[in-house]
């Protein structure tokens, strides 16, 4: 709202109103036509005839990011406003660094008046202003305040299992008692994300064959029943982005799960929010119904970690982000090699490849796939043939490696925690000695720090083998989840992406032994939930003759 003079030249004052969610609770004095209502009339009271409204409503005041505050000092910069005029202080805003800013040197810069009509404060009048900064703390007092209200009011809901979030993720709908109910005409969808996912399919692929496949984007669905437009494009409705696949195969909602906290908030000042690590979430188990189960999530997050590249003619290998070097630990590289006879793909160290720091531990894709089916074959059949016994050499297997690793972190906690009291003895004599008189100031510190030094070494290794002793207790082998998938299949007699991925958690490949007068090259696998299966060399590191 604009009211102009006679002289098209003269400049006008800024009237500024805004309103947050909480200042809603106090009622009709703080609303934004009251404030208008009270400015306007100063104004007339006045005289002042050239005027225009800035508005900014459900913005907080911490805040100076707001786009009628934002368009106010833009014209404020191009020398178009000569005065502004707020209702009191807390109106302008509560942050009261910034509010000294703008009022005490910004304004007076540029040559602006600023008045606070309830407040009493007039640029212009400097010795009644004295009481003003005091004001604006106060106003950013109330600010966290209220801010530690509402986080209080909110973690409490949070960590009562009541979901946080204000919308029904993907898949879902909300329920009239705010509960998560499945969504039948976009739950499939998720399912169909997550087996893409499973089959080794990345977020940008898996965006391609929704497209391919026609299904509506999460912003379509969202326009076609509420109307909003802010992630609805009407000339391409089914175009999905990577990001949003992402975000759905990150969602653990799909688990059936709720989990508050994910990310936070450094002060009521900032907006930005901080991922909180998993030991400051709060997670409920079944509040709502899964639409994805644990083994299919389990499988697509080490999907995830395992992220590959397409080779530069657009292809991935099936074993890309799945096969290891036995010597080095890292990942075989994939490539394919096409001539004018024949074509070959193979895997080869990537540390070979690129600084010749390991052997090349070349093997030729097809040989690496007849040696993972036939392994795979091999414990398919024994899983269904004798379940029970299949369970008990798992977790007798598992187990004594368990045992074994706990054993020697034990061994060493133990030997690093006497040497941590015994240190604790010397410093202290160290200092007895000093008040004896038997050692100088100089000597005393120099030994000090360097048992201190050692001291601290201790406790933090101490500590990693604390946590490997724990994790070694708590380790539990996951049988019945590998069972579930060997039922889903009768004997596998080709490896498939899914069939692979599904099954495999790594596949580790050694150097080609040629000692025999062949080439012979050994392979472990690895399988998701129970991990390598040795019931005995010729079962578990089946090996094959082979020609390069």
């Amino acid at each position: 709202m604009i009211r102009q003079s006679g002289n098209l030249n003269e400049k006008w004052t800024a009237l500024y109103v805004r309103l947050s969610r909480d200042d809603e609770n106090e009622g009709d004095s703080n609303s934004i036509a009251h404030q208008i209502e009270i400015l306007t009339r100063y104004c007339q009271d006045r005289g002042i005839s050239s005027y225009k409204v800035y508005k900014d409503d459900g913005w907080s005041g911490t805040n100076f990011k707001r786009p009628g505050f934002m368009e106010m000092m833009a014209d404020i910069e191009a020398g178009l406003v000569s005065m502004v005029i707020v209702k009191d202080m807390s109106r302008f805003g509560r942050n009261y660094l910034e509010v000294g800013l703008y009022t005490e040197i910004r304004f007076p810069e540029l040559g602006v008046r600023f008045i606070a009509v309830n407040d009493g404060v007039d640029s212009e009048d400097q010795l009644g202003n004295d009481f003003t900064p005091f004001r604006n703390i106060i106003n950013e007092w109330y600010a966290k305040d209220t801010s530690k209200k509402i986080r209080a009011v909110f973690r409490n809901k949070g960590m009562s299992g009541q979901r946080l979030a204000s919308n029904a993720p993907y898949g879902y709908i909300k329920g009239e008692d705010g509960h998560l109910l499945v969504d039948e005409e976009t739950a499939p969808v998720v399912e169909l994300i997550f087996q893409l996912c499973v089959e080794g399919n990345g977020p940008g692929k898996i965006a391609r064959m929704l497209k391919e496949r026609e299904i509506p984007t999460p912003g379509t669905i969202e326009f076609r029943r509420t109307g909003r437009t802010s992630r609805y494009y009407p000339d391409d409705p089914c175009r999905w982005n990577p990001a949003t696949v992402l975000s759905i195969l990150e969602q653990d909602t799909y688990l059936g799960r709720t989990t508050n906290f994910k990310t936070t908030k450094l002060s009521y000042k900032s907006k930005k929010a901080i991922i909180n690590p998993p030991d400051k979430r709060a997670v409920f188990e079944g509040t709502h119904e899964a639409i994805i189960d644990r083994e299919t999530w389990e499988i697509v997050q080490k999907n995830r970690e395992q992220r590959r590249r397409p080779t530069k003619l657009g292809e991935m290998g099936l074993f890309s982000g799945l096969a290891y070097c036995a010597d080095c630990g890292a990942k075989l590289y994939h490539h394919r090699t096409v001539t004018f006879t024949k074509e070959q793909e193979s895997y080869t160290c990537a540390n070979y490849r690129s600084r010749k720091q390991c052997t090349a531990h070349y093997i030729r894709a097809v040989v690496l796939e007849q040696l993972v089916l036939q392994n795979l074959q091999r414990v398919v059949a024994y899983a269904q043939d004798d379940e029970d016994e299949f369970v008990r050499r798992v977790m007798e297997n598992k187990t004594a490696a368990q045992r074994t690793e706990q054993e020697r972190a034990k061994r060493k906690l133990e030997k690093q925690e006497r040497r941590i009291s015994e240190l604790d003895r010397i410093i202290q004599q160290l200092y007895e000695d000093r008040v004896a008189g038997a050692l100088s100031v100089e000597r005393l510190t120099r030994l000090s720090e360097g048992y201190e030094k050692e001291q601290a070494d201790l406790k933090q290794s101490a500590e990693e083998l604390r946590g490997v002793v724990a994790e070694t207790k708590a380790q539990a082998v996951n049988i019945q989840n590998f069972l579930k998938i060997v039922r889903k299949y009768t004997e596998p007699t080709e490896l498939t992406p899914a069939l692979l991925r599904e099954f495999v958690e790594k596949v580790v490949v050694h150097a080609p032994d040629k000692s025999s007068g062949h080439r012979t090259q050994r392979i472990d696998v690895h399988y998701n939930f129970i991990g390598e299966i040795d019931f005995s060399p010729e079962f578990s590191r089946y090996s094959k003759t082979t020609t390069a």
